[in-house]
C-alpha cells in the first residue's frame, strides 16, 4: 500500500510540473501595436518568449508573400529587420514559436507611407499684373496618395483644396499636384503663396503628416509710356552732335537700350544708358534710332529718325591700311563712302592680278570677301569710288601668315637616367618660316634655339623643327621642357605672335642594387617559417616579382609582394629563389639558395636474401634513408655490452660465407645535423647437416666438364698426329674422315 502511494504522489508531481511549464510559456512581440514606417527607413520586429529554453521561431506574412527582410534568431528572441523599408513590406507579419509540442503565434501589422519631400511650387511664367498665370503645387513620391490633401493659400486666404480619394490597384509612389490659375493684381505685391500638403497616415492612432512650402510673390509690370527727347534737333549737319534721352515706366524699373536700325532690318546695339550722345555726325549716321525699355516681363519701344545732311565726299577702307590674315580664315575688306548718295565701286590689286574674292556693293558700302584666304590673296588691294564726276581711291595691304597650332614635343624614347635621348620640337604648317624662331628650354635654361633665315622663294606651308640630344639625370625629374615658337608679324593683333608647348620631364631609372634579406636564415630546419624580403632601387619604383628556379631552368612565379613568406617549410622547399625588380625601363635580379634540413626518417634495414640463412651463404645487410640528403649511415653489430662498427659501402655490408658467429643483432644509425634515427634486425645463421651421400653441386659441374674435356683431348691428339704424317691439315677432309 505505501508503494502505491509513492507512485501516485510522483505522478501527480510530474503532472503539476507539466502544467506549470505550459502556463509559463508565452510569446511577446515588439512593438506591441501596429507600426507605421516611411519608405527608405529601417524597422525591426522583435519576437521573444518566456518559459521555453529552446524555442523554434518562424516568420511569415498573413498572405504568405515574401518577408522582404532579414531574420536573426538568438536564444529566446527572433528579430525581423526591414532595411530599407519598401512597398513590399506592407503586410500583417506573424511570428510563430514552437516549444516542444506547443505552438504559439503573434502578429503585428506594418503600414507603409512615403512623404519624403516638401511640396514644390511652380509658376507657368513670371507674375505680371493683368496677365493670368498658373500655379502648380507638386507633392513628389507620396504613398498612399488616397490619404493626401493639398491646399493652396495666397496670403491667409485659401485659394483651393484638393483630396485624392481614388484608390490605386497597384502600390506605387506617385507625384500629385494641384493647379490654380489666377490673375495677379497690384495688391498681390509682397504676398506669399503657401502650398500645404497633409498626409493622413492613420485616422485613429497617428497625427497627420504635414509639409508646406512658401513662395513670396514677385509681381511685375511690363514697361509702358516710353518717351524720347532729342536735343538740339532731329535734323543735323555732318560734324554736329546730338543727345537723345529715353524714359520708360514699369516694375521692376525697365533697363534702357539704344539701337539703330540697319539697312538690312537688323538692330545695331549702341548703348545701355538712358542717354545716348552722338558726336561728329556723318551722313551714314542718318537713320532710325530706337529706344527700348526692357524688364523681366516685357518691353516697350519708341523710335526717332535722325537726318544728317551731306557736307563732303570721303572714302574709308577697313579694317585699316594693313591686315595680317591667317591662311584658311575669312577676311572681309570694306569700303565705305560718306557724302555720296549713289557711289560706284570697283576693286583691283596693285599689279592687276585676279582678286580671288567676292565683291558685294550695296548703297554706300562695298565689301571684298576673301574666303578662305589663300596664298593668291597676298596683295595690295585698291578700292576705287566714283561719285558723279569725282573719283577717290583707298588701299589696304593683305599680308598672310600661318601659325595655327602649338609646337609639338616628341621624344626618341623614354627618359632613362644616363641614356641619351633626342628631343624634337616641331612647328607644323608655318608661313612665312623665314621669320620663325624656335627655342628649346629646360626649366629656365635655354638648351638650344634656331632662327630660320632661309629665303622663301616658294609660298607654301611647311613644318619646321629643332632637334637636340641630351643625357637626362635624376635631377631633371620635375623640370619643365618648353618648346617656344615665335613668328614676329606686327599686324597679328588678334592672334598669338608666339606659341609654346610644355612637357614635364619624368626621368626613369632602371632597377638596381637589388638586395634580399632572409629571416631567420637561409638554412633552417623543416617545419620552421622563413621571410625573404627583397628591395630594389629604381624610378619608377620597381615592381617586385618572386620566382623559384626550376630544374629545367624555367622560373616559377610565386608572389608580387616585397616579402615572400614560407610557413611550415618542407624539404621540397629547398632550392634557388629569384627576386626581380622590374619597371618600364629595365630589370634587376638577385638569387638566394634556401636549404631546408630534415632529420633522418623512413629508415629501412634489410638482409638479403633473408634474415635467416645457412652457414656458408652470402648475406648483404643494407640500410637506406628516404630522400634525406647529407645523412651519415653507420652499420653496427651488437657484441656483448657494446657494438662493433662495420665497414659498409653506401650503407651496405656484405658477409661472404656466413658463419654461425655472424648471427646476431645488426643496427643501422642514420644521423645528420638535425637529428638521428635507429633501426635493427636479427640475423639467424643455421649450420649445415653432415650426410655421407651428400652430393655437392660443384662436384656435379666438375664431373660434367671432365666428361666433355676427355673426348675433346683425344680428338685433338688424333688430328695432330694425322697432320704430322701428311705435313698438312685440312678441316674439310677432317670432316669427311670416319673417325
Amino acid at each position: 500500500m505505501p508503494r502505491k502511494m509513492v507512485v501516485i504522489f510522483g505522478a501527480s508531481n510530474i503532472l503539476w510540473m507539466v502544467f506549470a511549464v505550459s502556463q509559463a510559456f508565452k510569446i511577446d512581440i515588439f512593438p506591441e501595436s501596429k507600426i507605421i514606417a516611411q519608405i527608405g527607413d529601417s524597422i525591426s520586429l522583435t519576437c521573444s518568449t518566456t518559459g521555453c529554453e529552446s524555442p523554434s521561431f518562424s516568420w511569415r506574412t498573413q498572405i504568405d508573400s515574401p518577408l522582404n527582410g532579414k531574420v536573426r534568431n538568438e536564444g529566446t528572441k527572433s528579430t525581423l529587420t526591414m532595411d530599407p523599408v519598401s512597398l513590399g513590406n506592407e503586410h500583417y507579419y506573424l511570428c510563430t514559436v514552437i516549444c516542444e509540442s506547443q505552438k504559439l503565434e503573434r502578429g503585428i501589422p506594418v503600414e507603409i507611407y512615403s512623404f519624403p519631400k516638401d511640396p514644390e511650387i511652380h509658376l507657368s511664367g513670371p507674375l505680371e499684373v493683368g496677365k493670368p498665370v498658373t500655379v502648380t503645387c507638386l507633392v513628389p513620391d507620396v504613398y498612399p496618395f488616397e490619404r493626401l490633401e493639398i491646399e493652396l493659400l495666397k496670403g491667409n486666404r485659401s485659394v483651393k483644396t484638393q483630396d485624392f480619394l481614388e484608390v490605386s490597384e497597384m502600390k506605387s509612389q506617385e507625384t500629385k499636384s494641384l493647379e490654380v490659375t489666377f490673375t495677379p493684381i497690384d495688391e498681390d505685391i509682397g504676398k506669399a503663396l503657401v502650398c500645404q500638403a497633409t498626409l493622413h497616415i492613420n485616422e485613429i492612432d497617428s497625427q497627420p503628416q504635414v509639409r508646406e512650402t512658401t513662395k513670396k510673390l514677385q509681381v511685375y509690370i511690363s514697361p509702358k509710356d516710353t518717351v524720347i527727347s532729342v536735343n538740339p534737333s532731329t535734323s543735323l549737319q555732318e560734324g554736329d552732335s546730338v543727345t537723345m534721352t529715353c524714359t520708360s515706366e514699369g516694375l521692376p524699373a525697365p533697363q534702357i537700350f539704344w539701337s539703330k536700325k540697319l539697312d538690312n532690318g537688323n538692330l545695331q546695339l549702341l548703348s545701355e544708358n538712358a542717354t545716348l550722345t552722338l558726336i561728329a555726325m556723318r551722313m551714314e549716321d542718318s537713320g532710325i534710332y530706337m529706344c527700348e525699355g526692357v524688364n523681366l516681363v516685357g518691353k516697350d519701344r519708341k523710335e526717332v529718325k535722325l537726318i544728317v545732311q551731306e557736307k563732303m565726299f570721303t572714302v574709308e577702307i577697313s579694317p585699316g591700311s594693313q591686315i595680317a590674315a591667317q591662311i584658311g580664315d575669312s577676311v572681309v575688306l570694306t569700303c565705305d563712302v560718306m557724302g555720296c548718295e549713289s557711289p560706284s565701286f570697283s576693286w583691283r590689286t596693285q599689279i592687276d592680278s585676279p582678286l580671288n574674292g567676292k565683291v558685294r556693293s550695296e548703297g554706300s558700302k562695298s565689301t571684298l570677301t576673301l574666303s578662305p584666304v589663300r596664298f593668291e590673296n597676298e596683295h595690295f588691294y585698291l578700292c576705287t569710288v566714283t561719285c558723279g564726276h569725282k573719283k577717290l581711291e583707298k588701299g589696304i595691304h593683305v599680308e598672310l601668315y600661318s601659325f595655327l597650332r602649338d609646337p609639338e614635343i616628341e621624344m626618341s624614347g623614354l627618359l632613362v637616367s644616363g641614356n641619351p635621348v633626342t628631343v624634337s620640337c616641331k612647328v607644323p604648317d608655318v608661313y612665312p618660316f623665314d621669320r620663325l624662331e624656335i627655342e628649346l628650354l629646360k626649366g629656365e635654361s635655354i638648351m638650344k634655339n634656331k632662327i630660320f633665315w632661309e629665303d622663301v622663294s616658294k609660298k607654301s606651308l611647311e613644318t619646321k623643327s629643332l632637334e637636340m640630344t641630351f643625357i637626362p639625370t635624376t635631377e631633371d625629374t620635375g623640370k619643365v621642357l618648353v618648346c617656344l615658337a615665335k613668328l614676329p608679324i606686327d599686324e597679328m593683333e588678334f592672334e598669338p605672335k608666339q606659341r609654346q608647348s610644355t612637357q614635364i620631364l619624368y626621368v626613369n631609372v632602371a632597377p638596381g642594387d637589388t638586395t634580399i634579406l632572409i629571416s631567420p636564415s637561409s638554412i633552417l630546419e623543416e617545419g620552421r617559417s622563413v621571410n625573404m624580403t627583397c628591395s630594389s632601387d629604381g624610378l619608377p619604383a620597381p615592381k617586385i616579382l618572386w620566382s623559384r628556379l626550376l630544374s629545367n631552368g624555367d622560373l616559377q612565379p610565386l608572389s608580387e609582394n616585397t616579402t615572400l613568406t614560407l610557413t611550415s617549410t618542407k624539404m621540397e622547399d629547398s632550392g634557388i629563389y629569384v627576386c626581380e625588380g622590374i619597371n618600364q625601363v629595365g630589370i634587376s635580379r638577385k638569387e638566394v639558395e634556401l636549404i631546408i634540413q630534415v632529420a633522418p626518417k623512413d629508415i629501412r634495414l634489410t638482409a638479403f636474401p633473408s634474415e635467416s640463412v645457412k652457414e656458408g651463404d652470402t648475406v648483404i645487410i643494407s640500410c637506406t634513408c628516404g630522400n634525406v640528403p647529407q645523412t651519415l649511415i653507420i652499420l653496427k653489430k651488437k657484441a656483448g655490452s657494446g657494438y662493433i662498427v662495420l665497414k659498409s659501402t653506401d650503407g651496405a655490408y656484405t658477409i661472404h660465407r656466413a658463419q654461425l658467429e655472424d648471427a646476431g643483432v645488426y643496427e643501422c644509425e642514420s644521423k645528420n645535423e638535425v637529428g638521428l634515427q635507429l633501426r635493427s634486425i636479427t640475423l639467424d645463421v643455421k649450420g649445415r647437416e653432415s650426410n655421407k651421400h651428400y652430393f655437392s653441386p660443384e662436384l656435379l659441374v666438375l664431373y660434367c666438364a671432365s666428361s666433355l674435356i676427355i673426348p675433346a683431348i683425344g680428338m685433338i691428339i688424333y688430328f695432330a698426329r694425322k697432320a704430322n704424317m701428311k705435313g698438312s691439315y685440312s678441316l674439310v677432309e677432317a670432316q669427311k674422315s670416319k673417325v
